[in-house]
């Protein structure tokens, strides 16, 4: 679905829950919002997340926002208090393996099924953020920025953005070479920097064109 229902209208100035409100309005609750995280990145999981937010001031979060747009600390505040007010919220974890195997498209998909699936409340509405996602069994909207616009959707990725991290900061002590507690697997130069010398390990994505050639083209000799 690329519109909202009939009669659901959403005002400019509704803030970050004028979607939830306008399909509560024609009786489509509840609503959630799914999202994920690590997408972009060459190394480790991807983390995909769903959640949905009580009605009235119990839904409203302080501080609130697209994960993105929070600092680590200001992230564990909104995950903490998102996970104690929503009715009902879940997690996946997609390893890089399945990545790999899957492609980062139908991976993510899958993801955002499974998360969805996982809810202990079934919704009878589901936002996404940016793409449609088929196959939910629900009705849906994909949103534009949708983690920016759209409280279920923000509080998803929220959930997903912080149990990420703090894989990857786990994962930083078993590959400390790569400096995954501070980039997370994405690409930066001080990342490019530690495949050059080290090769990939076993959290790098071998569909990334950056680890397949690093893989190549090691520093210092043949990789073993």
């Amino acid at each position: 679905m690329s519109t909202l229902p009939r009669g659901a209208t959403v005002r400019r100035d509704a803030g970050l829950h004028g979607y939830e409100r306008a399909l509560h309005r024609v009786g489509l609750a509840p609503v959630a919002g799914v999202d994920e995280a690590g997408r972009g990145a060459c190394a480790g999981p991807l983390v995909a997340a769903a959640a949905i937010l009580p009605a009235g001031k119990r839904g409203v979060v302080p501080g609130l926002a697209d994960s993105k747009l929070l600092t680590p600390i200001r992230r564990e505040r909104c995950y903490h208090e998102v996970v104690e007010r929503a009715t009902a919220w879940s997690v996946v974890v997609l390893p890089a393996a399945s990545c790999d195997e899957r492609g980062m498209h139908v991976a993510n998909v899958e993801a955002l099924r499974r998360a969805l699936a996982r809810l202990s409340v079934r919704p009878a509405y589901v936002l996404t953020d940016g793409f449609g996602v088929d196959g939910l069994g629900v009705p849906g909207l994909s949103v534009w920025k949708g983690d920016r616009v759209t409280a279920c959707i923000a509080a998803a990725s929220v959930i997903a953005k912080v149990t990420r991290d703090r894989i990857m900061t786990d994962l930083h002590a078993r590959f400390p070479a790569y400096g995954f507690d501070v980039h997370k697997g994405y690409v930066t130069r001080a990342h490019e920097q530690s495949l050059a010398a080290h090769g990939p390990c076993a959290e790098h994505r071998r569909r990334f064109v950056n680890v397949r050639t690093a893989q190549r083209e090691p520093v210092g000799g043949e990789r073993r």
